[in-house]
């Protein structure tokens, strides 16, 4: 961080958050609020006269409310920039002037109570978000005593209570008496794999972290005893199982289980409870102390990001990337990229690789001075356009913008749009178009499958990036599948516009097949959600024409699913040889 200060290329911006993004790869604008430090930190040299005046306590959140802190102080060691900060919110001398202590011993005059938040705009190529993660609150777990007994801690709490810079120099003492721990346990997955409380997913750090701990706790006193309770040992890093077994060697009992009930003694100490799972008996152990290793949770930050930059969220809340495998640190929207525990857990070492991945494909693109992109991108027909905003609620990239209180045509930024064509799609007057998938297009396609007996042939639309892919992977592996199946390539399921769907059972299709990716894995964020609602009308509208919605159907296939491609192509074909030529006859000709 110091050298990030440093740096000449560098601009950093501490006690900041950004407020809006607007713009495209290459062209953002980001909007940035700049909180008062009430401190001019240029002139700053960090003396801390003002702190020891000041009489304001409070307890200081780096060492997790283990020490305490003044109203005016440095956030942690070695803080960027070098200079002291007000807590407005605790300060005695700001509204009315009660106190001024800190003021009064300012020799550099730095501290400015009239100081007020600023906001600017700074002009940005790509964007890397790296929000970091939140720790699980262990409160609600109320079983292991977190919130009743002061010496139940947390993983973070031991990491200060054992830090030389700590709140007790780097030794271990317990906090009800100040005294050295004879014993120690450790409760792992505390907000982790739980489906009762907490997250379902594994924090990936903890187990290792734990075992850290242990070693340590070793190297200062190797006669204390320590216990582990776990469900089983995730060590599966480079070097990570040798740090177990010797962790085990120094004398380290793990027992496989989780502690039910923590109960305090009168000396402090804690009797817990637990059935220990390779044995099938219950056991009880008297700690000392005990440790809560918790899980980790997506920053708070995540949510409002997700919104400002139009990202996507796992299931899990983190944000998902492009795709797992070939853009691992891409986001969806391009010229955004993920590093650290935005993504997923991860520990310190993954976390600086994806952060040199992310800083290489952000190089990669700014380098050049311009950019490339696809031709397949949406265009609006001006004298077409009603000014309706159809379109820009449903770009899953913000690429449109229309002004319906003045009546103005909408506006395609190509640089952002991605070209999935729900746009298009979604467009009541027809007024969009999509680069070499044109309505003209499609619709001459779909003429050309069904121009010869179409009551024999499935007619499919398929997802360029998982469907299609799908078939190619079922013909690679040789599946069997029914010969007459007619593909229709499509950019996005998003694409399929409700007039190629009438237009195919008007030319006599006796069934219709919309395929794309999975919901949540969309290559276009969530333009496949738009496909399911379309679908939906659609299955309505053909109730009440008389038409049996089961010859619409709606299916999800990866890339990856070549089997499913080939059981739902046969499964399409029994329902084709359910519709009789008199049915597709009485529909071509409700639809004339």
């Amino acid at each position: 961080m110091t050298d990030v200060g440093r740096h000449p290329k560098i601009k950093l911006h501490t006690m900041s958050e950004v407020v809006d993004v607007k713009g495209y790869v290459g062209n953002f604008k980001v909007k940035i609020l700049k909180k008062a430090r009430y401190i001019n930190e240029n002139e700053c040299t960090a003396c801390g006269e003002c702190a020891k005046v000041c009489p304001v306590v409070r307890p200081d959140e780096f060492n997790m409310g283990l020490s305490s802190r003044k109203a005016i102080y440095s956030p942690f060691p070695q803080a960027v920039p070098s200079s002291f900060l007000i807590n407005i919110n605790e300060c005695l001398g700001h509204n009315p002037v009660i106190c001024a202590k800190c003021l009064d011993v300012c020799d550099k005059g730095c501290i400015n109570f009239h100081m007020s938040d600023a906001e600017f705009v700074e002009d940005i190529g790509t964007i890397v978000v790296s929000t970091g993660m939140d720790v699980y609150d262990p409160t609600e777990l109320d079983e292991y005593g977190y919130t009743r007994f002061e010496n139940v801690v947390t993983s973070l709490e031991l990491e200060r209570l054992v830090n030389a810079g700590g709140p007790s120099q780097g030794e271990l003492i317990r906090p009800t008496d100040r005294k050295k721990p004879k014993s120690i346990g450790f409760i792992q997955c505390v907000g982790s794999r739980s489906s009762r409380k907490g997250n379902k997913y594994c924090s990936n750090i903890c187990c290792m972290n734990t075992i850290k701990s242990t070693l340590l706790l070793k190297e200062h006193d190797h006669d204390i005893e320590i216990k582990v309770f776990y469900i089983d040992i995730r060590a599966f890093g480079k070097g990570f199982e040798d740090l177990y077994l010797r962790s085990r060697r120094l004398g380290v009992q793990y027992l496989r289980g989780l502690p039910g009930t923590v109960e305090e003694q009168a000396d402090g100490s804690l009797k817990v409870a637990v059935e220990n799972t390779s044995t099938g008996k219950l056991e009880f152990h008297n700690l000392d102390m005990l440790v809560l290793a918790l899980g980790l949770k997506p920053s708070k930050s995540t949510r409002k990001l997700q919104e400002i930059l139009g990202l996507q969220l796992t299931s899990d809340g983190f944000f998902l990337e492009a795709h797992p495998k070939l853009q691992p640190v891409d986001a969806a929207t391009r010229g955004v990229f993920f590093a650290g525990c935005a993504e997923a857990p991860k520990d310190i070492k993954e976390s600086v690789t994806q952060a040199s991945a992310a800083a290489a494909r952000a190089i990669r693109l700014m380098h050049k001075g311009e950019i490339t992109s696809e031709p397949i991108t949406s265009e609006v027909i001006a004298e077409h356009c009603k000014s309706c905003g159809k379109c820009a609620e449903v770009c899953p990239y913000n690429a449109i913008t229309v002004d319906v209180k003045k009546k103005t045509p909408a506006v395609v930024n190509t640089a952002s749009c991605a070209g999935c064509g729900t746009c298009a799609a979604e467009c009541p007057f027809g007024a969009i178009t999509m680069s070499h998938f044109t309505d003209k297009q499609i619709t001459v396609q779909i003429d050309a499958l069904l121009d010869e007996k179409p009551e024999e042939k499935i007619l499919t639309f398929a997802c360029n990036w998982c469907s299609y892919a799908g078939a190619d992977s079922a013909g690679v592996s040789r599946l069997q599948y029914p010969p007459n199946v007619r593909l229709i390539r499509t950019m996005c399921s998003g694409r399929v516009d409700e007039n190629f769907i009438w237009h195919a059972f008007k030319k006599g299709a006796p069934v219709v097949l919309i395929s794309g990716c999975h919901i949540g894995d969309c290559h276009y964020i969530d333009a496949n959600h738009w496909t399911e609602k379309r679908i939906r009308k659609v299955h309505k509208k053909m109730e009440k024409r008389g038409i049996r919605k089961e010859r619409l159907q709606l299916e999800w296939i990866s890339a990856a699913e070549g089997i499913r491609f080939a059981e739902v192509m046969n499964k399409m074909e029994k329902l084709r040889k359910t519709v009789s030529d008199q049915e597709i006859a009485e529909t071509v000709e409700k639809l004339s």
